[in-house]
């Protein structure tokens, strides 16, 4: 059953040979890699006003210099981003940059936050997608968390199909959004021209204003830079292009920032204009639509394609991370099973642990999108600072032609992201305290895991002073429950093996019952030895494991091994095995953890 379910949920399995034609391109890459970045504009600029509206709405005209505060940084991290391209076209983008030239720990810590980072993607981009949903309706709004679930597990599934199926869903959303808001600040821009929105809906720019501050500049600064998230994502994703996947992957990003930067500039200049004042029952986007159409289908256009990329905009996590936990497994920082390809040649194994991650963290925080961007941030402008400072480095170290322009764009990126990440902990450090500890706890499992590798390939390794001690022979124990079709077929496996080393153990619970059983085993198997174990407690696996401890303990004097044939009969049914006892799981579980002891499972399927 489980087998059919799996073939209509993901897909017929692709062979390897077919991996070239899972290769994405331009189009759709832009779609599958930047709607996380294009997606912030629904709440980027928002996050803006929330800071100022501290002071008062007569702020908002502030919204304006910042937001080319935004843009600029935007230009750095696209002109840095692209020369990480060139530079290591092979992906890995933060952590592979980090790194090479800054250090190990340096890249643990960028590829660390990087993983968590995605995994706040997943959860900030479906949260607020479900918050634009509940906007439109508002009698959706108590289900929040569980609509959000529901979303993710889709895009888990669709992940799971592979990367060129989910793109090729995932374009028309994407490209819909960007239509739908470019028709909106266009027709927002021409009200305006044409003089259709009062001009006493807003504060003119350069009124002075009580209370600003500097501080609380730069706080709206940082809040409004969590629209540059996901940036990073396409030098991530380079082997996800067709060839040549770094040119493509530069254009790309290059149009990205195009988008993201028309887009985000519109929809602050229009929110400021229009006197747009956030809202917890309604985003300002939602609002912008309202004051703009009216509630017709326009206002539903924009709120429906806006709900969808937000939702969808989760996509560039389930691409991003599988990758870089790909470059993490390599190294040995996290669990092997990141590098393994799935049915559909995707790294199945990082999209479900992304999507469980992401689920855990919606309930935690109970949908609550606003609680989840400062992490989110935080957790983006710690791997842009190191990445563009390591390539600082490089370029100091490596000097080529045009080095000189290289640095300066990087060193810019470095400062201002440096910047931002500084001021996101001093404004916001009761939201984002928890990467102070995370980062340590990671950084501490990471080489955990690398050590037990290490000591693991040690061990494995087959060197001159290492050769394993040849076996002269081997002792068979076969734990016995009683004279059964099920024994006999396993005395008969150990029989094949070693007819004049076997022993048969039998844990009894009364001395009349092990006195019967002692009878009927003379008369059955006389030519196998029987050992009887008496029991005081009921207990099978103490007296049995400690019997098997003793003869191991002598057999290793002789070079000799022990083997443990564990008979086992097997329902017809699965769920008829919730009808019967486990010994055979139970001692098999107990005795693989005994050093130098070989375990054999015998099973017999009843056919009733």
């Amino acid at each position: 059953m489980m087998f059919p379910l799996k073939r209509l949920l993901i897909g017929r399995p692709l062979k390897s040979t077919e991996l070239g034609e899972q290769k994405l391109n331009k189009t759709k890459a832009l779609a599958i890699l930047s709607s996380d970045a294009l997606s912030s504009v629904a709440y980027g600029p928002e996050q803006i006003l929330i800071v100022l509206l501290t002071i008062s709405a007569a702020a908002f005209w502030y919204s304006i210099p910042i937001a080319i505060g935004v843009l600029v940084l935007l230009t750095a991290l696209i002109l840095s981003y692209r020369q990480i391209i060139f530079a290591y076209p092979h992906g890995g983008g933060a952590y592979v940059v980090s790194k090479n030239n800054l250090g190990v720990n340096p890249g643990l810590i960028a590829g660390g936050s990087l993983l968590v980072d995605y995994i706040l993607t997943v959860a900030v981009s479906v949260s607020a997608g479900t918050d634009a949903i509940t906007s439109a309706f508002p009698a959706l709004h108590s289900h929040n968390v569980l609509i959000a679930i529901i979303f993710v597990i889709f895009l888990t599934l669709l992940n799971l199909r592979g990367v060129t199926e989910s793109a090729s869903i995932l374009a028309y959303p994407v490209y819909l959004f960007v239509l739908a808001l470019l028709i909106l600040i266009g027709v927002g821009l021409f009200n305006i021209a044409t003089g259709s929105v009062p001009p006493d809906l807003h504060t003119p720019v350069g009124t002075q204003i009580a209370g600003i501050s500097l501080f609380l500049l730069l706080k709206a600064f940082a809040s409004g830079s969590s629209a540059l998230t996901g940036v990073e994502a396409i030098s991530n994703a380079i082997p996800n292009f067709k060839d040549p996947a770094p040119k493509n992957a530069a254009k790309t990003l290059a149009f990205m920032g195009g988008l993201l930067a028309i887009l985000f500039s519109g929809i602050v200049f229009l929110s400021y204009y229009y006197g747009i004042v956030p809202s917890i029952e309604e985003t300002v986007v939602s609002q912008l639509a309202e004051d703009t159409f009216g509630r017709n289908f326009m206002y539903f256009f924009v709120q429906g394609t806006t709900a969808l990329i937000l939702i969808l905009a989760a996509n560039t996590g389930y691409t991003a991370f599988p990758l870089l936990a790909v470059n993490l497994a390599k190294d040995k920082f996290i669990p092997r099973m990141f590098t393994i390809r799935g049915d559909r040649l995707g790294y199945s194994n990082g999209i479900i642990f992304l999507g469980l991650a992401s689920i855990v963290l919606i309930i935690a925080f109970g949908g609550q999108t606003e609680h989840l961007i400062p992490l989110y941030a935080v957790g983006v402008f710690i791997p842009f600072t190191l990445s563009q400072t390591g390539m600082v480095v490089k370029w100091l170290r490596e000097k080529p032609q045009g080095w000189v322009g290289k640095l300066i764009i990087n060193a810019l990126g470095a400062i201002i992201c440096l910047v931002v990440t500084l001021m996101f902990f001093i404004t916001k450090f009761p939201q984002v305290w928890s990467v102070l500890v995370f980062i340590p706890v990671i950084m501490f499992v990471f080489h955990r895991i690398k050590n037990h590798y290490e000591a693991v390939g040690d061990q494995l390794r087959i060197t001159e002073d290492n050769h394993a001690v040849p076996i002269e022979g081997n002792v068979i124990i076969v734990p016995v429950a009683g004279i059964t079709r099920v024994v006999e077929n396993s005395l008969n496996y150990a029989k094949s093996l070693n007819p004049n080393q076997i022993i048969a153990v039998y844990v009894s619970f009364e001395r009349d019952e092990e006195k019967k059983f002692e009878e009927k085993w003379q008369k059955w198997q006389p030519d196998i030895r029987l050992v009887t174990l008496h029991s005081q407690y009921r207990s099978i696996i103490q007296p049995l494991t400690k019997f098997v401890d003793i003869v191991q303990h002598k057999a290793s004097e002789s070079n000799y091994g022990v083997t443990v044939v564990i008979p086992q009969f097997l329902p017809k049914k699965g769920w008829q095995n919730i009808l019967h006892n486990q010994s055979s799981l139970l001692i098999r579980a107990f005795l693989l953890f005994r050093r130098d002891v070989m375990i054999t499972t015998v099973p017999f399927h009843l056919k009733k």
